[in-house]
């Protein structure tokens, strides 16, 4: 019996979709992105991942492949970035789990910072998507905005370092310092930051570094990473370097935890900038809400405050105003960052701990065409 091709990849795309965390429509887009980086076999493949993840062991009951062409097809869609394998914390048994759209295979697709013709098409690809993603939010606002508030949040803030005194530990946000976390685990991959690489492959470089490898996999993760060649070993000290410079360049540092639980393990730590991060576009582009967690609010010393707006230029959130020549900080739109604290020149400004809290900015509301 011969399938229908056009049912294989539609059915691809929706599996793909559901394994991820935005609502999305499969569309000529999203289908033409899937074919640049699957063949029509590994499409079908997937269609088995009725949930995110399976076990080898539920793999197997679900298809009449022999173990020789399971592992080689669980291999090529490792090596392409569609499918992650790591082995179970409880039992060893490999888990193989599906990534979604974004976060995931944007993220995978341009890790190792490669600049073929197929990486530009990718970039095209997903920066198209993303443009229809925002009109369909923006028809939809109030509809779409109330599903995000059902989800959880996707990253942890973690504040620059150098601005934080005697932490204490939560029960729920184990560790507030970066180099805490990378002090954590034995194996850390460098890789591209992914958001920057695909703004290079589009020709509109980041305007806050010229920094491209500063993000990091954490155990697992980093380990899978280095097998299949999406990133490099690195040491904690030459880690927590790189995290330095990216807090004196004004990035923020974020924090994802596996199956976005705060009270699980991290699995990579980005340092971000408004004009690339992917999640800080989804935002900007009135995607999708701003949605984290963080623990810190800046406050000001408004004797101290001489109104210079370093703290308003480096916002990402575009959180601080100057009223009378001083800085105001809206906490509702505050994210904990710290880079305003780090960067103020007249030293007015301190992080001060609020314990856990989670933030949630709609996005803005944008006209569409």
């Amino acid at each position: 019996m011969v399938k229908d091709s056009k049912k294989i990849w539609y059915k691809a795309a929706r599996t793909i979709v559901k394994a991820g965390q935005l609502p999305m429509v499969v569309n000529d887009t999203l289908l033409e992105l899937l074919q640049l980086i699957m063949t029509e076999e590994q499409a079908d493949f997937i269609a088995i991942f009725k949930k995110p993840s399976l076990s080898i062991n539920e793999i197997r009951e679900k298809t009449t492949l022999s173990d020789k062409v399971l592992n080689q097809t669980l291999n090529e869609l490792m090596d392409n970035g569609i499918v992650v394998g790591v082995p179970s914390k409880r039992t060893g048994i490999m888990v193989y789990r599906l990534l979604g759209p974004f976060p995931g295979l944007f993220e995978m697709q341009f890790m190792r910072g490669e600049l073929g013709e197929k990486q530009k098409k990718l970039a095209q690809l997903f920066n198209k998507m993303f443009k229809e993603m925002s009109k369909g939010t923006q028809r939809n606002y109030d509809h779409i905005v109330a599903q995000f508030k059902n989800a959880p949040p996707i990253t942890r803030v973690v504040p620059v370092e150098q601005e934080i005194e005697d932490v204490p530990v939560d029960k729920i946000l184990p560790y507030e310092e970066a180099s805490k976390i990378v002090n954590k685990y034995e194996d850390i991959a460098l890789v591209h930051c992914y958001c920057r690489h695909e703004k290079d492959l589009l020709e509109e470089p980041c305007k806050v570094t010229n920094e491209r490898l500063n993000c990091f996999l954490l155990g697992k993760s980093a380990q899978f990473a280095i097998e299949h060649k999406f990133g490099n070993p690195i040491s904690k000290e030459e880690a927590i370097k790189i995290i330095n410079k990216a807090s004196d360049e004004g990035l923020v540092h974020k924090a994802f935890h596996i199956h976005l639980k705060p009270e699980l393990d991290e699995e990579a730590i980005c340092n971000c900038c408004k004009c690339c991060c992917g999640i800080f576009s989804l935002f900007w582009q009135g995607i999708a809400p701003y949605h984290c967690y963080t623990s810190y609010l800046p406050r000001v010393n408004d004797d101290m405050c001489i109104g210079c707006g370093t703290c308003v230029e480096k916002c990402p959130m575009e959180a601080i105003e100057l009223e009378e020549a001083i800085a105001v900080v809206n906490e509702n739109r505050c994210i904990g960052c710290g880079v305003c604290v780090h960067h103020c020149p007249e030293g007015a400004m301190e992080l001060e701990r609020t314990g856990n809290r989670e933030v949630f900015v709609p996005p803005p509301r944008i006209k569409t065409t």
